[in-house]
């Protein structure tokens, strides 16, 4: 059983956990994931390490609550056990040397982001951070990657804070201005990431983006994953999680991830249904 440690709110529906799991923690690298139940009986799914303290043992992972398993892992608090952790899972992000990269959060995507950018900054990397949401709210880690970053743009749909507009606003003009760029790292909603590509793909500077695909046993062998880059058949689990953003086929990917949502949409549904205390406010 994995205990929690910690637990903090990030936004009304966004959490921060720390949990131990010793075995875990001393081999997590920048751009790893797990793969978690909540209880025996659920789903398993995937969710990126944000870090690990391999002294203490501990892992610490950031979690929005948009389906019904993410919705009743906000309802855990500190004390409470997790049935089963598999990890650290997936290829370590490529982390540049030296160089000078763009690194693009969109929403809870940003918390995936922050240990690919302390690791480029620890290897001597200058960085344009650039981190977007649709509300003042879902902008979050916003001091964590300021920290890393030469300079950091925030974007927000609606303009409630930073500027208005999308994370490719700020990118065109990094872009624009001259300054040779020899990497864009870029993680949040498939969307974001294809327009981040799409972007970067006139210039061809290698663009590396996190694919959130439909997983199942994060090993390779259930196929779930499957995704096509450059043409191939690649399993993200285990071929990614990161691969080139300009041999995805997005809209593929984004058509197969819709497969379940019927299903998905009544999992929530049940799950809301059977116990209207698992709303957010009542459980902080």
């Amino acid at each position: 059983m994995y205990v929690i440690k910690e637990k903090s709110f990030l936004a009304s529906n966004v959490a921060r956990f720390v949990i131990e799991a010793p075995f875990i923690a001393p081999k997590r690298q920048p751009g790893n994931f797990i793969i978690l139940r909540v209880n025996p009986k659920g789903e398993r799914i995937p969710i990126t390490l944000v870090d690990s303290n391999p002294d203490d043992g501990t892992i610490t992972i950031i979690v929005q609550g948009i389906g019904k398993t993410t919705k009743e892992l906000l309802t855990k608090n500190v004390g409470d056990t997790l049935p089963d952790i598999v990890g650290p899972l997936g290829n370590p992000t490529p982390i540049l040397e030296k160089k000078t990269v763009v690194c693009i959060g969109g929403g809870v995507g940003t918390a995936e982001l922050l240990p690919i950018t302390k690791a480029l900054f620890e290897n001597g990397c200058k960085i344009f951070s650039i981190i977007g949401g649709r509300t003042k709210e879902l902008v979050i880690l916003e001091e964590e990657m300021k920290q890393y970053s030469e300079q950091l743009f925030i974007t927000t749909d609606d303009g409630s804070y930073g500027r208005k507009g999308i994370v490719t606003d700020p990118l065109k003009e990094i872009l624009s201005s001259g300054t040779k760029i020899d990497a864009v790292y870029a993680i949040g909603p498939l969307p974001m990431m294809k327009a981040v590509a799409d972007v970067t793909r006139e210039t061809g500077i290698k663009t590396y983006v996190s694919l959130n695909t439909i997983m199942v046993d994060g090993t390779g062998m259930c196929g779930g994953c499957r995704v096509t880059v450059g043409g191939q058949l690649k399993f993200a689990c285990v071929d990614g999680p990161e691969f080139d953003g300009h041999q995805v086929d997005f809209d593929e990917l984004m058509m197969r991830n819709k497969s379940y949502a019927d299903k998905e949409r009544l999992a929530l549904e049940q799950f809301e249904h059977k116990d209207g205390a698992c709303k957010l406010e009542n459980v902080r």
